[in-house]
């Protein structure tokens, strides 16, 4: 079983997304100075699955193939020649339980794109903590993230499996540009409070964003009462203790963000639940946690450097317009959801109907290759708070100001793909210095690694825009 065992498989990746993550993975096929990886991929059609890496091999510059029909044997052999294995197809139904435990027992990591992940996700998280196996998705589903956490954690530190959602465009930037702004308030001082603020751009063309994105979109409206729910079904979680307390200056639903250079709105997503359950864990386990090299009668420390990068703060979420319309749209958009995905009648109209509701913004075909270049996203970070934790007294206002930016390319097929595959590569190479098991966000695995400076090294730009006093 060990001569057949693969680094990565990346389930679904003949889907819209998962053809660029396995685009993006192939690049990383054959390290310098290093053994090749071996890399699979996996799904319920070997024929589409083969179409996928056609195209993702010929995208990466891997191989390149001529028209014509091309075989799963003929594809497998276009790969030899450089030196790395050939990419495995492997056949498996997240409707057939047996066939994801296969898949399992072949290899280290599960790279799941099977979105939604509320419909989808579950047997996938389910096979991979059965086997001991390591999984990552890129999910911005908070419902499906905690459910998972509920049902699995303990099974998974038990069996050794290292489950971490949102591993895509969210959350990663948000997370880590909250954890590089709250690293610029250097001792003496500390941060009260980080808020973002995401513009998105494109040259020459429209944003347009795919289906499963928009139906991922409906349903977790949908079945918001659902995570109510959850939540309340649950143990409260540690809350951390922020130096100055409450966030003194709130911003408002909508208001103007200089930085940003547009009118920012509140903005509902995964990103701020992702930090939060970051947050908890830390206080939860001030030690840090165990890792995969630890013996039951020793306790590393490694871990703990996690915690030392990661200053606890109040986050909020914003999305910019660069115009009044532009905000008057995004209301609309959420007035439609909200009040059409109540019924499952209204559900059905905004799935089979994306372009209309969504004012333009989603399709059902998904962008074209020259619409994704043109995209690129920016997302600015202003943090505030004390530039000495010892004057600090009750109603002090902040008196410090840093504002950080991190900027990358379009967020669904280029910003997914790199933020993703990294993830997956930092658990192949550093897996003993990673927690030895469980259920966790993005910042408790990474936070004490070297994945930010994997990030700017691949197409991410973290940058201190300035620091002021206020």
């Amino acid at each position: 079983m060990a001569e057949d065992l693969v680094d990565i498989v990346v389930l679904g990746a003949s889907g819209f997304t998962g053809k660029y993550v396995l685009r993006e993975l192939l690049k990383f096929r054959n390290p310098a100075g290093r053994e090749p990886r071996k890399i699979a991929i996996a799904g319920r059609s070997k024929k589409k699955l083969a179409a996928a890496l056609t195209w993702a091999a010929a995208a990466a510059g891997a191989a390149s193939t001529s028209a014509g029909r091309t075989t799963t044997k003929d594809l497998e052999s276009s790969f030899s020649d450089d030196g790395a294995p050939p990419v495995v197809i492997y056949e498996a139904d997240i409707t057939n339980v047996a066939s994801l435990r296969a898949v399992c027992k072949k290899t280290k990591v599960v790279v799941s794109c099977v979105g939604p992940y509320r419909k989808y996700g579950q047997p996938v998280v389910e096979a991979c903590v059965e086997a001991g196996v390591d999984y990552l998705d890129i999910t911005g589903e908070p419902e499906f993230m905690e459910r998972m956490e509920l049902l699995y954690h303990e099974k998974a530190k038990q069996t050794g499996s290292l489950v971490v959602s949102a591993c895509g465009y969210d959350s990663i930037p948000a997370e880590f540009g909250v954890i590089f702004n709250t690293q610029q308030f250097d001792a003496p001082s500390v941060p009260n409070s980080v808020d973002s603020y995401l513009v998105l751009e494109s040259v020459g063309h429209n944003i347009k964003g795919n289906l499963g994105t928009w139906e991922s979109a409906v349903l977790g409206t949908a079945n918001m009462a659902d995570l109510q729910k959850l939540r309340k079904s649950r143990p409260r979680r540690a809350r951390p203790q922020i130096p100055g307390g409450s966030a003194k200056k709130k911003p408002g639903l909508v208001h103007w963000e200089e930085h940003a250079g547009g009118w920012a709105i509140r903005f509902p997503t995964a990103d701020a639940t992702v930090v939060r359950r970051t947050q908890s864990t830390m206080i939860e386990n001030p030690n840090g946690l165990p890792t995969a090299d630890d013996d039951e009668s020793h306790t590393s420390n490694v871990n703990k450097s996690a915690w030392t990068s990661i200053k606890p703060v109040h986050y909020g979420c914003y999305f910019v317009q660069k115009s009044i319309v532009g905000v008057i749209g995004v209301f609309v958009i959420g007035c439609l959801l909200a009040l059409l995905s109540a019924f499952k009648f209204g559900q059905k109209l905004l799935i089979q109907y994306p372009e209309i509701f969504s004012l333009g913004t989603f399709h059902k075909e998904g962008p074209s290759e020259e619409e994704v270049a043109a995209a690129s996203f920016k997302m600015w970070f202003v943090g505030r708070g004390y530039s000495d934790s010892k004057t600090i007294s009750p109603g002090k206002e902040p008196d410090k100001q840093v504002v950080t930016r991190v900027s990358g390319p379009e967020v669904g097929y280029v910003t997914t793909p790199i933020v993703c595959i990294q993830a997956a590569l930092v658990m192949l190479d550093e897996r003993k210095h990673l927690p030895k098991g469980g259920v966790y966000t993005p910042g408790v695995v990474f936070g004490g690694t070297d994945y930010l400076q994997r990030l700017q090294k691949n197409g991410l730009t973290f940058d201190v825009i300035s620091t002021t006093k206020i």
